[in-house]
């Protein structure tokens, strides 16, 4: 399948993580806390040792976000999502040249809220997409279902020849912030940030344009407990541990062992400091738009890969080939394709 356009969009409201840090100190959210989970905190938000500087969150203040409830948390990701998305879906559209009545099927992926119909349907009002566009939500993917995302829209190019798919990945990660002592839910507030990003396709192109394929998988249930959401008192709990980097870059690794061919870029989900670490030291390449998607936005699960491949396009290097995309995330799940023109 061809790429026809791609598309970002975030908050209007950016923090720096020093910004962060200051009103939960003067909010008094820290009180709460054990020392250790303060020193956390601390150690995250303030030195730069994140490897993040901003990150864009869908809020008009900093304290009130990291003390919600499950009701406003979950309304927080109903009233975003859609507008943030329809955004995103927007840009895209008009950087193609391709009017919302030309669409046949639209794919959303989202894990950082849940609605019934999904965003699809939202968005699918926001842009006036025509009443017979076959719309499907993808959900419980975790930061890596962009790919798999991907993936379902050349399934449907294949089995509709001639046909326009979009495919937008949201996340409202900030309607999940909240305080405790666990150290996923500390680490979460620290690094994750709100986006969404918007692809194009169909399976029709012209010399020079970038095309879509190559999918690979791994899937590692025995790990699953190490990197998913819980249900906590009807919040969403991000549970993380400390092998998460090993094991994606392990995955990772794996992964691109099956490539087609060699790439001129790794580009890849912007899942931490400590993770985009471990990929580089597996992998022979300096992830430079993964490391700056993470700086600018801090971790935005599924939309950041986009984020890092609409950086690499933007560049227009001319040299560039082959690029190589991955993603990973709950499951313990990676993903991969590769784009070539």
């Amino acid at each position: 399948m061809y790429l026809h356009s791609i598309a970002t969009a975030v908050p209007p409201k950016t923090f720096s993580q020093d910004e962060c840090w200051r009103a939960l100190c003067e909010d008094g959210l820290l009180s709460s806390l054990r020392p250790g989970s303060v020193s956390l905190v601390r150690k995250i938000l303030t030195g730069g040792s994140a490897g993040i500087e901003r990150r864009n969150l869908a809020v008009e203040e900093l304290g009130p976000v990291f003390s919600r409830g499950a009701q406003d948390l979950n309304e927080g990701f109903e009233r975003e999502a859609p507008a943030l998305a329809g955004r995103a879906l927007s840009l895209a559209l008009e950087r193609g040249g391709t009017a919302a009545a030309e669409v046949d099927a639209l794919f959303v992926c989202t894990c950082t809220g849940y609605l019934c119909p999904g965003v699809s349907s939202y968005l699918a009002e926001l842009l006036e997409l025509r009443p017979d566009v076959y719309l499907a939500d993808l959900v419980g993917l975790g930061c890596g279902a962009a790919i798999p995302m991907m993936r379902a829209a050349q399934g449907f190019l294949a089995a509709n020849p001639g046909a326009v798919v979009a495919t937008v990945a949201v996340e409202i990660c900030s309607a999940a912030f909240y305080m405790n002592d666990d150290a996923g839910v500390l680490i979460s507030l620290c690094l994750f940030g709100d986006g969404a990003a918007a692809t194009v396709w169909s399976d029709k192109g012209k010399p020079g344009d970038w095309q879509a394929g190559h999918f690979t998988t791994t899937h590692r249930p025995v790990e699953r407990e190490k990197i998913r959401f819980v249900n906590a008192e009807g919040k969403l709990k991000n549970q993380l541990h400390r092998s998460v980097p090993g094991l994606a870059a392990e995955a990772v690794a794996d992964l691109f062992a099956l490539r087609s061919g060699e790439p001129d870029q790794v580009i890849a989900h912007s899942g931490g400091r400590d993770v985009v670490d471990a990929l580089e030291s597996l992998l022979p390449f300096q992830l430079t738009e993964t490391r700056a998607v993470l700086r600018d936005h801090g971790n935005m699960s599924s939309p950041a890969v986009l984020f890092a491949l609409e950086r690499r396009l933007a560049e227009s290097r001319a040299g560039d080939q082959r690029l190589w995309l991955t993603a990973f995330g709950a499951g313990f799940a990676a993903h991969a394709c590769e784009l070539w023109r």
